[in-house]
Parts: C-alpha cells; sequence; structure tokens
C-alpha cells in the first residue's frame, strides 16, 4: 500500500504474474475483519459522514436515477443515497466480498430501504452492462485495487454518458496520522515497510496529481480533486487501538499473528507515537481524504 505502487498499471504490459496471488490475499484480507466492520458500522457511518454528504453533493443523485457504490463495506454511501433516488430508483451497493455486501444488505432490510440491492462485484472487473448507472461511487475503496486504472476504466464503462462519479481515497500518509503512526510503528516492530512494497493499501492514491491523471487518462471528463478535512478524534488511547487495528484491514492479520509480548510492545511504542495529539479529552488525529468528481462524455 505504498504510494504510487501499483501492481498491472494502464501502461499495456503484461501483468506480474504474482497479481492474482496479490488479489487473493487482499480479498482474504477484506473477509478477514467483515466482522469488525459490522460490529462498526455505525462508527463507520459517523466518521465518513461528511465526505458521504460531499460525495452526494457532487454527485446530485435524482429520484428515479440507478446508482452504484463500489467496495460498499457496511454501505454507509450507498444507503444515504438511497434516500435521494426514492422509491423509482435503485442503489446497488457492491463489494468484492460477500461477507461485507451481506452486513450491507442486512442494513438495508433493517431500514425498509427497498430500493437498496446488494451485489458481490470487484471494482477492477465490474459484472454489470455498459451505460448502465447514473451515478458511480466509490468511499476508500480504490486505492486497495491492484490495478486502480482498471477501476477507473470500468467506472467510465459502467456510466451512462454524462453520468457523474465521486471516489474518495485517503490524502497523503504524512497528513493521516491516526493511521499512519500505527503502520509506521507495526513496521518498526516487524523490521519491514507495512504495507510491503507493491501491494496496494490506504496511501497509495495519496497523490493528487496521481488520482487526477489515473481518472482522466480512463477517459473520464472534467475531474475535480480536492480536499477535505475529516480529522479523528477518540475518547483514549484504549479506545483508537481497538478501532483502528480492528478495522484496518492491511494490519488485521499481522497483529493477530503477533504473540502477546509483542503486542504490548508495539502498544507502548504507539503510546509514545501518539502523544503529541493528546488533549485533556482523550486523542485528536488530524486527517485529510481527496475527492474526485467529474462525469463520463457524452459519446465516451
Amino acid at each position: 500500500m505504498e504510494a504510487k505502487s501499483m501492481v498491472g498499471g494502464s501502461d499495456g504490459g503484461a501483468a506480474s504474474p504474482d497479481v492474482d496471488e496479490i488479489r487473493t490475499h487482499l480479498h482474504g484480507m477484506w473477509v478477514s475483519v467483515a466482522t469488525a466492520w459490522g460490529e462498526h458500522a455505525d462508527y463507520a457511518d459517523i466518521r465518513g459522514a461528511e465526505a458521504t454528504e460531499k460525495m452526494l453533493e457532487l454527485t446530485l443523485p435524482q429520484p428515479g436515477e440507478r446508482v452504484l457504490e463500489l467496495a460498499c463495506g457496511p454501505g454507509s454511501l450507498g444507503l444515504a443515497a438511497a434516500g435521494r433516488v426514492g422509491p423509482r430508483g435503485e442503489v446497488v451497493i457492491s463489494d468484492v466480498v460477500e461477507e461485507m455486501t451481506s452486513i450491507a444488505a442486512t442494513r438495508a432490510e433493517q431500514r425498509g430501504q427497498h430500493n437498496v440491492t446488494a451485489r458481490v462485484l470487484d471494482l477492477e472487473s465490474i459484472d454489470e452492462p455498459d451505460k448502465s448507472y447514473d451515478v458511480v461511487l466509490c468511499r476508500e475503496g480504490l486505492m486497495f485495487a491492484v490495478d486502480p486504472a482498471s477501476g477507473a476504466r470500468e467506472i467510465l464503462r459502467v456510466l451512462k454518458p454524462d453520468g457523474r462519479f465521486a471516489v474518495a481515497v485517503w490524502g497523503p500518509r504524512s497528513r493521516n496520522p491516526w493511521l499512519g503512526v500505527l503502520l509506521d510503528a507495526v513496521g518498526a516492530q516487524l523490521g519491514r515497510p507495512v504495507p510491503p512494497p507493491g501491494i496496494p493499501g490506504p496511501f497509495a492514491l495519496e497523490d493528487a496529481e496521481l488520482l487526477h491523471r489515473l481518472l482522466t487518462e480512463a477517459g473520464l471528463d472534467d475531474v475535480v480533486v480536492s480536499e477535505l478535512s475529516v480529522p479523528l478524534q477518540a475518547a483514549s488511547f484504549e479506545e483508537w487501538w481497538m478501532r483502528t487495528s480492528a478495522l484496518a484491514g492491511p494490519l488485521a492479520k499481522l497483529l493477530e499473528a503477533m504473540p502477546e509480548d509483542a503486542v504490548q510492545a508495539l502498544q507502548a511504542r504507539l503510546k509514545e507515537a501518539v502523544k503529541p495529539y493528546e488533549t485533556n479529552v482523550g486523542l485528536d488525529f488530524p486527517g485529510v481524504a481527496l475527492l474526485a468528481s467529474g462525469h463520463r462524455p457524452s459519446e465516451a
């Protein structure tokens, strides 16, 4: 998940022979944290509320339209969009692993949102017809694609002419210490970078220019990339550790495999690392997301 470290890019060359292995690893990673995402779904709604609102403002889903959410997790964004398109519209919430779509589908059913459908879809190869959606949304998912350029081209393909899209990814690692300090500490503990080179992850698209180029080279039009401040507050170190370690897909298996003494050493290292963000009411981390939006050209 190193920035700009991508496998199987858009240059038309042959993919690395271990691309399928990387994808299998990443899919398994999300399966392993799906239960935790279900348990913390309401927190995920609150954490992503501002990004959700901004993405809906950028794409303006209308009554009767069809919306596709990619990499839905517990479905926060798609469920919010369902209220915009109304009973005559449809929102398809999708993820690459069934465990996540099941969580989102259950939440839609509990809310009585009968215009929501859940499907297992890979954003790098969306099993949906060409020109079938008015709006495509993807919050915090594209950076985990092994080939994000394929994902961008797929967004273009499934959009109707003049259809709108919005994508959110995490901004620079240095400006997101709520997660960056954890990745740094685990890497120091293990003696190797986390995530390893060549594996996509939370900061793989941290460069705004890279994100803009990725989307425009796919054929999407009027692409605008902006920053959104997304600070994170936690009442205590323990609260931040519990939630972040449970939901951070790249780390879950690593932490699970660590012996108890190593975990304790890691926590001690982290308590030192987060001291700059301590307040009298807990921890207050800065955070930055990148929001990209635009549309499919009329004749693309």
